[in-house]
């Protein structure tokens, strides 16, 4: 597959900017890989495709609030920085973006805060927007930490092109987050409401969680035209031994399994074993996936609609067949479908 066969057009105002006012009552298009056929749902009708015994398997990564604004010493020059990972707690090192990088040196110290009394210094350029900050604190890690989140605002995607608010800390997130980690939502979780796992779980259908802490990297512009060079950046993922319990006993019942996300879709396919069953994982993964691709695991996905050329859609591309998910998002621009993490759903199933 070439870069250029994920191109279409998106009219800027099919990008949410906002998320629906109740997260189970965005839009949902289902489409049935076997024959193609295409519905149109609200989020909350997902319960209708599901039946007793079944699994859906969500990422509980948890985004932290990433993005931060500093001021640069002597020139007072507005900075943005976006925390990407902590690097070494004891000396309290992460790897950052800053913007506009071209006013930022080696050296360099940056004040957070209305009284700046957080204060950072530049100590390596790594990339040509990276940097690596050294926090000036004297104190303990846990007290530095939530010192530095309260400064910290929600890293919205580009494509929302807005300022982040107070509603962004608890939307840009899943009800079901607990392992703090991600700069990225898993959006497809984002639209399960407590109500509507409620119903599911009385309904028999299983919940299980890894964790997969998901980066800009999911964002990174693809720069080749042949797929095959492109390396994704690596991702944090754990699969825990219960989670391949639940996931292997529905395999053998011949149960689905619903992956909620393409983070979820490429950690099961990264801990997948020889024989089709998932296996316990706990490292990194930098898995890109595109068509054609078989997967062994999943029977069922849920994703949100994404962007052009994104290897999110990608993803999807793979899991739903090249040619039925493209003309799907076809049907989704001419149906007035939000797209981006905010947007609205997409189920993709064999029933």
């Amino acid at each position: 597959m070439k870069l250029s066969q994920f191109k279409f057009r998106l009219p800027d105002d099919l990008i949410a900017q906002y998320p629906a006012e109740n997260r189970d009552e965005s839009r949902m298009m289902v489409l049935h890989r076997r024959t193609g056929e295409i519905e149109h749902r609200l989020f909350k009708d997902i319960l209708n495709y599901f039946d007793d015994g079944d699994v859906m398997v969500f990422n509980d990564t948890k985004v932290f609030p990433a993005l931060l604004y500093g001021n640069k010493e002597k020139t007072g020059a507005r900075i943005e920085v976006f925390l990407l990972r902590e690097l070494n707690a004891d000396i309290k090192l992460w790897d950052v973006l800053v913007e506009p990088a071209r006013k930022i040196r080696i050296g360099n110290k940056l004040y957070f805060g209305e009284d700046e009394s957080m204060v950072a210094e530049v100590i390596d350029n790594t990339t040509s927007r990276g940097r690596t900050l050294r926090f000036l604190y004297d104190g303990p890690r846990d007290a530095f930490k939530r010192d530095l989140y309260a400064l910290g605002h929600t890293p919205l995607p580009e494509y929302i092109k807005r300022e982040p608010n107070e509603d962004d800390a608890e939307r840009y997130q899943c009800i079901f987050a607990r392992n703090e980690g991600a700069v990225v939502a898993p959006a497809a979780g984002t639209h399960f409401s407590r109500e509507l796992l409620k119903r599911l779980e009385i309904k028999g259908v299983k919940q299980a969680f890894l964790t997969e802490h998901s980066g800009l990297g999911n964002f990174r512009e693809i720069d080749v035209e042949d797929l095959t060079k492109h390396r994704m950046d690596s991702e944090q993922l754990i699969v825990s031994p219960e989670l391949v319990a639940t996931v292997n006993a529905a395999k053998d019942a011949e149960k689905q399994v619903c992956a909620v996300g393409t983070s979820v879709l490429r950690g099961m396919s990264t801990a997948v074993s020889m024989g089709g069953h998932l296996q316990p994982y706990d490292g990194w993964t930098n898995k890109f996936i595109f068509p054609p691709y078989e997967f062994t695991v999943a029977t069922s996905m849920v994703s949100n609609f994404h962007m052009p050329y994104s290897t999110m859609l990608m993803m999807v591309a793979a899991f739903g067949g090249y040619d039925e998910v493209m003309h799907a998002y076809s049907e989704a621009v001419k149906e007035h479908y939000r797209f981006g993490a905010y947007g609205d759903a997409m189920l993709i199933i064999d029933k």
